[in-house]
């Protein structure tokens, strides 16, 4: 029996490979799914199932391509409907891979079909649960996703704490949990920065894993839950109705654009530059009217909660990045691409066509100019939490993904001179991009951003929000 753990950072997701004398099964895949073929190939093992634990909402899932390459029959639990073929589970149907089984549960909560998979080892021991969004690490999944009318969040939350009861804490102590989500991801709001556990552990550790009753467990789960991104219903409905091929996708996105070609498509309201060199490179110059959203920090999040699906992609970036950005983008279900431009900004720069810069400032400029200029204004673009956990007192607090909301350029006079920030500078670059599409161009970028005005916390008058004190 061999398990392979596959994890993606910038979407905190863990997919899985597991085989058993010749045959295999894949447990939530990202949509490019060349790494498990090629990890069977190297195994000379076939792929014989693809386990998908619930519809996802954060990614697009690369069951229907890694499908129509294996022949691997893709399968879901109960309640599961489809515009595609797949077989839908029975709760407890067994499946046998190699000299080994795996055991469907159905677990609704998170979403009505999720499920998590048990594995048996060669002896028929439980060895490992793979639980999807069920069971994190730390946390359950957010009961407030499902796209279902006819349930309620407190539905769904008294359906997980069923769930827990009769199908995770029955489990022996030593299985190991293997999470669908680490730390980052939005699909719960506790969830650890360890990869597995154990139900032991779990039963310990996790609060929603403790003796109580449905209602204090419904509290529990339900209470401090922020808005789930506004992209997750559209990824959810992409792996439900199917998508287009990864292939179609790349080779689009792959269409090279001389500057006049790249600078027509600007022109037309369908299409949206972004601009994927790393955040410090941006500020120093770029295609006027881009969005910068740097491959180096949660890429593929922050793209989709800030770009439209709606519009074709204008790629901006490094040699040889091309695609790897548009897989990155595919992944959180970009579909729409009309190609790159050829050279990068230098070729854009060196024909002469307009660009636009972001001024950065450092902690220390930051210190003095809030002292001495009446119409300086400190734009915080970290989340809620973050803000209330410790801000400037003069912050103004517009979570970054706010920016685009109508309405956002009167909170701005023209005599203000903005100074964005966020907690470390990945962010802030994003916002500032944002500002200067909406013509809001007096800004200045603070170098380092929250962290670096905490490290010279005596110039600054930093507060916390009562909230956060209690």
């Amino acid at each position: 029996m061999f398990i392979k753990q596959l994890f993606t950072s910038c979407l905190s997701e863990y997919a899985y490979y597991i085989e058993s004398n010749g045959e295999a099964v894949v447990i939530d895949p990202l949509r490019d799914t060349d790494e498990y073929i090629k990890l069977a190939k190297e195994r000379k093992a076939t792929i014989k199932y693809i386990f998908e634990t619930h519809f996802h909402a954060d990614f697009v899932s690369g069951h229907l391509d890694l499908a129509n390459a294996t022949s691997a029959t893709i399968v879901y639990g109960p309640d599961t409907r489809t515009k595609f073929k797949v077989h839908v589970a029975k709760d407890g149907e067994i499946f046998s891979v190699g000299d080994v089984t795996i055991s469907l549960l159905h677990t609704p909560g998170h979403t009505l079909e999720s499920s998590c998979y048990l594995l048996n080892d060669e002896a028929g021991k439980s060895h490992a649960i793979f639980t999807g969004d069920t069971l994190f690490i730390g946390d359950v999944g957010r009961p407030d996703l499902s796209q279902n009318e006819l349930f309620s969040m407190d539905d769904l939350a008294g359906m997980m704490y069923e769930s827990i009861k009769s199908k995770i804490l029955p489990l022996a102590d030593d299985v190991l949990v293997y999470p669908g989500h680490g730390a980052g991801s939005s699909c719960g709001k506790n969830l650890s920065k360890e990869s597995f556990s154990t139900i032991g552990e779990q039963k310990l550790h996790n609060y929603a894993l403790q003796e109580q009753t449905k209602e204090a467990f419904t509290k529990a789960i339900t209470e401090g839950l922020v808005a789930p991104p506004k992209y997750f219903p559209i990824n959810a409905m992409i792996n439900k109705e199917g998508y287009e091929s990864l292939n179609s996708i790349i080779e689009a996105g792959l269409t090279k654009l001389s500057v006049e070609a790249f600078k027509t498509k600007m022109r037309e309201d369908d299409y949206v530059v972004l601009d994927t060199r790393a955040a410090n490179v941006f500020v120093e110059g770029f295609v006027s009217g881009a969005i910068s959203v740097g491959l180096e920090g949660r890429f593929a999040e922050w793209a989709a909660r800030l770009l439209p699906f709606d519009k074709t992609i204008l790629l901006v970036t490094d040699a040889d990045k091309e695609e790897e950005t548009i897989i990155r983008l595919a992944r959180v279900g970009f579909e729409k691409m009309g190609g790159y431009l050829e050279g990068g900004f230098e070729a854009w720069k060196n024909a002469g066509e307009q660009i636009d810069l972001v001024i950065d400032v450092d902690v220390d400029e930051l210190a003095m100019d809030i002292e001495f200029d009446n119409n300086l204004v400190v734009l915080d673009v970290r989340k809620e939490a973050e803000f209330d956990n410790g801000h400037l007192k003069e912050a103004l607090n517009i979570p970054l993904e706010n920016l685009l909301d109508p309405g956002t350029m009167a909170d701005f006079d023209d005599n203000h001179n903005i100074y964005v920030h966020c907690g470390g500078g990945y962010r802030s670059v994003i916002g500032c991009s944002l500002l200067k599409r909406q013509g809001i161009h007096n800004i200045r970028n603070v170098i380092g951003g929250w962290d670096a005005i905490t490290e010279l916390k005596d110039k600054f008058k930093i507060i916390k929000t009562e909230a956060s004190l209690n």
